[in-house]
């Protein structure tokens, strides 16, 4: 495994943590009332920011204990991007779906919602099978 490239990506995945800080901040304006969103927009606005938040700490997780898995270089790049991937697209999806003065359902941006949950299924399962043949093979 390249131990650069994972701490480049944590180190990146720790400086997003800071874009979702403003977003909180966003939100505490949208339940003041000083920023305008129907009820439908609020619940995707903290649904997109609690899944962005989860993910990325998430990732950071994963990458942390990855030297350990049982990987060739294929499947450690999935095991590797699934949670990253899926912390940029699910909460894309939650924002973009909603995006206008008063939707009343979502647009068709949830598709990345929805792609996002796929990298992250995908992510996990090559990450956690990994992981245990990499525990196995060190008893």
């Amino acid at each position: 495994m390249n131990h650069a490239i994972d701490a480049i990506l944590i180190g990146t995945l720790l400086l997003a943590l800071v874009t979702v800080e403003s977003g909180g901040y966003f939100l505490t304006r949208v339940v003041r009332g000083l920023a305008p969103a129907n009820r439908l927009q609020q619940n995707f606005f903290r649904a997109g920011h609690a899944h962005a938040a989860v993910l990325l700490v998430l990732s950071v997780a994963i990458l942390g204990v990855l030297e350990s898995a049982a990987l060739d270089d294929a499947w450690m790049w999935v095991a590797r991007l699934g949670a990253p991937v899926a912390a940029i697209l699910m909460p894309a999806g939650f924002f973009l779906s909603v995006l206008g003065a008063d939707p009343q359902k979502p647009g068709r941006a949830i598709a990345l919602l929805w792609v996002g949950a796929l990298s992250l299924t995908v992510g996990l399962v090559v990450a956690g099978v990994g992981l245990i043949g990499g525990g196995i093979a060190a008893l």
